[in-house]
């Protein structure tokens, strides 16, 4: 207005905003602001304006200042611009149209910047456009402006919620896979203090109770032998400090020869001990030697050792009974390790409390074949 001379007072200007029509400045014939920040709010705003202007149905005047089909305009005075009404119209609709593409591009500025920067102030009134470049240019610059503007606005939150749906999805999905490794950990630690209870009642001698069931629950599918292996010796139970005692008293019967060996076999098998001959590392094989280390195999854990020594003897068969329990001991040790693995290492087959499969995989399981395979290439 301020390039071409047009009077201010004689346009009433459309906003869309408050701060936009703050930045507008003073000298306008009506300053309106809209009801909401929006193109359609804005458009109302307007035709409201056009309605309410006075001359609003008069056609066929030709636009004041605009001769001979060009658009240069003359300077217009208030009294001219109110004695045409027509030309005060198609001002108006022009004055609304750039308020509009002002305010769409104000509100595509804010959108970017989150609403929460201040509006810039707009372009001095007295500072003028280029020189040489006439309204139709600018309305036609601008309006690709403005339309990317709106696009930039309405697509900017639609992107946003997407992203954060994206989001929400991802992470839903990472606390599932969490909550499912969680649940297969819980019934491996579940299984494996299932493991330890049932050894600690075997090595009391004392009858598994509740842990029968729970044996059969968990490992019947992973380990059906030593499950069973377990609860039979549950029912006849043979503790480490009983086989130590027995073997006390049947150590004089172990070291002595056997009553149906001849009086010419005895005679040699003294004069073979007479003298040994043997290398330091050898340990002795006397009677009394193997029994004493029986006796400290047998404390250590080490009972099929144990048994080894009994076996070999003189009177090894006045042991039978007592080799046969301390087999039943070695087997049933074994079979608690067993369980104890596939509380740990069990794949596919162990179940949980409620009689589900287990289907996570065991972190252990991943460290021990990474040992494998870092073992197998220090081989290589």
């Amino acid at each position: 207005c301020n390039a071409h001379g047009i009077d201010r007072s004689a346009i009433s200007l459309a906003a869309i905003g408050p701060r936009v029509a703050e930045a507008a400045g003073a000298g306008w014939a009506s300053v309106a602001t809209a009801e909401g920040p929006s193109d359609k709010a804005l458009l109302a705003l307007a035709r409201q304006i056009c309605q309410e202007s006075p001359g609003s149905n008069n056609e066929g005047t030709e636009p004041i200042g605009m001769q001979d089909e060009t658009l240069t305009p003359a300077p217009l005075t208030a009294p001219q611009a109110r004695a045409a009404p027509p030309s005060a119209v198609r001002t108006i609709l022009l004055v609304a149209l750039v308020a509009f593409l002002l305010g769409a591009g104000l509100a595509g500025w804010f959108a970017s910047r989150g609403g929460m920067s201040p509006a810039q102030p707009a372009q001095e009134q007295g500072q003028p456009p280029a020189a040489g470049q006439s309204d139709a240019a600018n309305a036609a610059s601008a309006l690709p402006l403005a339309s990317e503007a709106r696009d930039t606005a309405h697509m900017s939150p639609l992107g946003s919620v997407e992203t954060r749906v994206a989001m929400l999805e991802d992470r839903l999905s990472r606390l599932n896979l969490q909550a499912n490794a969680a649940s297969g950990s819980a019934a491996r630690a579940e299984g494996l203090l299932i493991a330890f209870a049932a050894r600690r009642m075997t090595d009391k001698g004392k009858p598994l109770g509740y842990l029968e069931d729970q044996l059969k629950l968990r490992f019947a599918d992973a380990q059906p032998g030593a499950v069973e292996a377990i609860i039979a010796y549950a029912h006849r139970p043979m503790t480490l400090d009983n086989l130590c005692a027995r073997l006390d008293l049947l150590a004089p019967e172990l070291a002595a020869a056997p009553s149906s060996e001849s009086g010419w076999q005895r005679i040699r098998h003294e004069l073979s001990e007479m003298f040994v001959v043997r290398r330091e590392p050898v340990l002795s094989r006397t009677p009394q030697a193997r029994l004493a280390r029986a006796k400290l195999l047998l404390n250590a854990g080490k009972t099929e050792e144990a048994i080894a020594e009994v076996q070999r003897l003189p009177g090894a068969d006045a042991a039978q009974d007592w080799i046969v329990d301390a087999q039943r001991y070695a087997e049933v040790q074994r079979a608690l390790d067993l369980i104890e693995t596939a509380a740990m290492l069990e794949p596919r087959r162990l179940k949980d409390a409620e009689g589900k499969t287990v289907n996570q995989p065991s972190p252990l399981a991943q460290t021990a074949d990474n040992a494998a395979q870092a073992t197998q290439q220090d081989g290589n």
